[in-house]
């Protein structure tokens, strides 16, 4: 049996469904390091599955750098207008944008192949990949742009 507060204190962690989290605990045994990797690697499995989807709608978010001296602006799309709108998408898009004024990649390419900032044991395609996982929609960095004095 599932113990209640685990799958409580995940889903607020991760935003991953019930349906996966009670999955990874089977798995894992209840085991609760080893469930959210479970759901990590779920989520990127679900991801490739779902990277050939057309992706036509999305947003424009931009980021100026305290200093007011940098900033960045970047398209991020989805499949819906739904998901466009959801605040793990909005995030997602935010921190993109940020990445791109601290680490100045060239392109989207080499943006998809940088360490994120927060988080040295993920790339930024795996942060993609992992919303993809959370919505279940298709997503992609469409473009990239920053600007500097």
């Amino acid at each position: 049996m599932t113990d209640i507060k685990l799958l409580k204190q995940i889903r607020e962690e991760t935003q991953a469904s019930i349906v996966d989290i009670k999955k990874a605990l089977e798995e894992t045994k209840d085991d609760y390091k080893k469930a959210l990797e479970w759901l990590k690697k779920h989520g990127i499995e679900k991801a490739e599955k779902k990277q050939d989807r057309e992706t036509s709608q999305g947003l424009v978010e931009s980021y100026i750098h305290q200093n007011g001296k940098v900033g960045a602006m970047v398209i991020l799309l989805c499949e819906t207008d739904f998901v466009a709108k959801t605040d793990e998408f909005k995030k997602l898009a935010h921190e993109v944008a940020m990445q791109v004024v601290a680490m100045n990649p060239k392109d989207v390419a080499a943006l998809l192949k940088q360490e994120y900032i927060r988080d040295n044991s993920l790339t930024i395609e795996k942060l993609v990949k992992s919303v993809i996982g959370k919505l279940g929609e298709n997503i992609t960095v469409k473009n990239i742009s920053r600007l500097e004095i």
